[in-house]
């Protein structure tokens, strides 16, 4: 009993238990309307937002390069303000990139993923990285100064917001649109609700921003592995999770976009409970332990073998008993989408696993490995996916390959990392 409570005690711990708790409650809340939503909305509404969902989840992770994962590391604050505004200029090039792409081409995007009847909405698209570039750059800046109560509790209005708003817009609009705008306005809401905190608090880093002048050359050279690796590595992950929906869309239509969509949101609960929660406070824990030259792999072990025997819980009861809990809790019309849950779980428990290894990579100088590994996970998996589709004519089936494809190759990034892991501590000790 001494042993668990000494545990519970630790900081580490407790900034885990801080931000998964408003994590819990915030998925609690989703869990509890999304079967009101799909009722209401139904699977070709759904897939469409569906489709949204996944260009955008591919967008916001580098919307600002992945520059602002920096905040945390610089010992001195006015470098992490530097890279601050560093931040915000990316981000505003990316947005005016996105929006000339989108006047040129977004009539064929919406032809190919079969989003016609929403394809206007997709000029949201440039407006939202600016929003998540503030969003990522807030979030960083509180986790730096370890204002997790404030994450834990915005991390709660978010989803009472945009989700509640579904319900109640769905009543009375029960259109794919309203699901998308809501949608849309994610990051915008967290950002708004982070920014209404930092000015509560006299927070002073917008004087800093006002006052302090940046070198973005000298900046960027110095964070080169950010733009250089991570942001790729992000990008190409992103794009690897959420291809199936998008060829989903492409050769099946949405509703079967819907239905690998409802299946992963439901799926990512538990990573959004923990798994994020253990992310956010084991990164700047990680990169404190690799300047006091602690044990870098016994901690990344830890915290990976227990993620793993918590996901075994949820994930394994879905590869059971999916296609009944599916029909159960969202309706007779989303059967389907149990069947994809089954395969997908075996992926996203692996995937949970591994979220201290992603964490330590950078502190472990291994971007760069990290960046090859995603290119070579990303035509692994588009393989798996086309195999499917071309040689069994089946959705389910490619979906099977692309969830058995996706476990093996998290449980080889986690042997890989800590590998990585023990001969950065043999370094040290040297």
């Amino acid at each position: 009993m001494k042993k668990i409570l000494n545990f519970l005690k630790k900081k580490f711990v407790k900034n885990v238990i801080v931000v998964a708790f408003g994590t819990v409650i915030a998925q609690l809340i989703t869990l509890s309307l999304l079967p009101l939503i799909t009722r209401i909305y139904g699977p070709d509404a759904y897939g469409l937002m569906g489709v949204f969902m996944s260009i955008l989840a591919v967008v916001i992770p580098v919307a600002a390069l992945t520059l602002p994962i920096g905040i945390v590391l610089p010992k001195k604050s006015i470098e992490a303000i530097e890279i601050i505004k560093a931040s915000i200029k990316i981000s505003i090039i990316i947005s005016l990139g996105s929006f000339i792409i989108l006047l040129l081409f977004y009539k064929d995007i919406a032809n190919i993923l079969q989003i016609e009847s929403v394809d206007i909405l997709l000029f949201l698209i440039p407006l939202i990285i600016l929003v998540s570039g503030a969003d990522q750059i807030f979030r960083q800046w509180l986790i730096r100064n370890k204002e997790f109560i404030t994450i834990s509790k915005i991390s709660v209005y978010q989803p009472l917001i945009i989700y509640g708003g579904m319900v109640i817009a769905g009543f009375l609009m029960p259109l794919a649109s309203v699901l998308i705008l809501f949608l849309s306005a994610k990051s915008l809401v967290s950002a708004f609700l982070m920014y209404l905190v930092m000015i509560k608090n006299k927070d002073k880093l917008f004087n800093k921003l006002k006052n302090q002048k940046t070198n973005f050359k000298v900046v960027i050279m110095k964070y080169r592995d950010f733009p250089m690796f991570r942001a790729p590595q992000e990008l190409i992950n992103a794009t690897s999770q959420n291809l199936p929906v998008l060829i989903l869309a492409t050769f099946f239509g949405p509703a079967a976009a819907g239905f690998f969509s409802i299946g992963r949101t439901a799926l990512s609960i538990p990573s959004q409970i923990i798994g994020k929660a253990v992310g956010d406070v084991f990164y700047p824990r990680i990169s404190e332990a690799a300047n006091n030259n602690e044990n870098l792999t016994k901690l990344i072990k830890k915290a990976t073998m227990i993620l793993f025997i918590i996901g075994l819980i949820p994930f394994g009861t879905v590869m059971i008993f999916g296609p009944w809990l599916f029909t159960l809790v969202f309706g007779t019309e989303w059967t389907v989408a149990g069947e994809y849950a089954r395969w997908l779980s075996i992926w996203l428990l692996f995937m949970f696993a591994n979220k201290p290894c992603v964490k330590a990579l950078p502190v472990l100088s291994a971007q760069g490995f990290h960046l090859k590994f995603t290119i070579a996970s990303l035509l692994t998996r588009i393989i798996a996916l086309f195999a499917g589709f071309y040689f069994y004519q089946s959705d389910l089936v490619a979906i099977a390959l692309y969830g058995i494809t996706g476990a093996i190759l998290n449980i080889l990034l986690i042997f890989i990392t800590i590998n990585f892991s023990n001969k950065f501590d043999m370094k040290k000790k040297g």
